[in-house]
């Protein structure tokens, strides 16, 4: 009788399509961890490409390298809030080809607290570099004024624990938004 429940509610659940929880992957850093989900339903690519750069290594031994503020962009009209992280090397993110842009009004997320999102410089040129989002930043979805596309950045996930650790990243010591010492990313794993 029990294997025939067992059987009916495996049956009833895989004819339903019960949700797969999504990934969660942890960024270890030198100043503390960040655990984040990436949501691969509503931007597959974008999440599934960032998936893939933790699955193979790409992100180890990154860092986090800029630190946007109020008081570190004197010349931006629109002024954001974010840390960004990744290879910090042109000739290494030059290996990895870019991804289609997804925007926010293609896959409904919003850039909030903690969400992760893509840096980029035309639509479509998004590869190996990140963001986290320290408060709301709404000038960084579709149709915002941050970049003057209006197309906005590719959110793709939220950070789940450590935005204390986001918050004192983006309070280092930095030059023009870019840290005097970049905070080394010594692995990002699949949880």
């Amino acid at each position: 009788m029990r294997k025939i429940l067992f059987l009916a509610l495996f049956s009833f659940s895989f004819f339903i399509g019960v949700a797969q929880p999504l990934p969660q992957v942890i960024i270890e850093t030198s100043m503390g961890n960040i655990v984040a989900e990436l949501d691969t339903l509503n931007a597959p690519i974008t999440a599934k490409n960032f998936l893939n750069l933790v699955k193979t290594g790409v992100l180890n031994n990154a860092v986090f390298y800029r630190v946007v503020r109020m008081d570190n962009q004197p010349n931006n009209k629109i002024k954001i809030e974010v840390v960004q992280g990744g290879l910090f090397d042109d000739e290494r993110i030059a290996k990895y080809p870019p991804i289609q842009h997804e925007t926010t009004k293609m896959t409904g997320l919003k850039h909030l607290n903690g969400t992760l999102s893509m840096a980029r410089y035309e639509p479509g040129t998004a590869s190996t570099e990140f963001s986290i989002c320290i408060g709301d930043q709404p000038e960084l979805d579709f149709g915002g004024k941050r970049n003057p596309d209006g197309q906005g950045f590719a959110a793709f996930g939220r950070v789940l624990s450590g935005m204390d650790v986001a918050k004192r990243i983006q309070m280092q010591k930095d030059n023009k938004q870019y840290l005097v010492e970049t905070v080394p990313i010594y692995s990002i794993k699949i949880l």
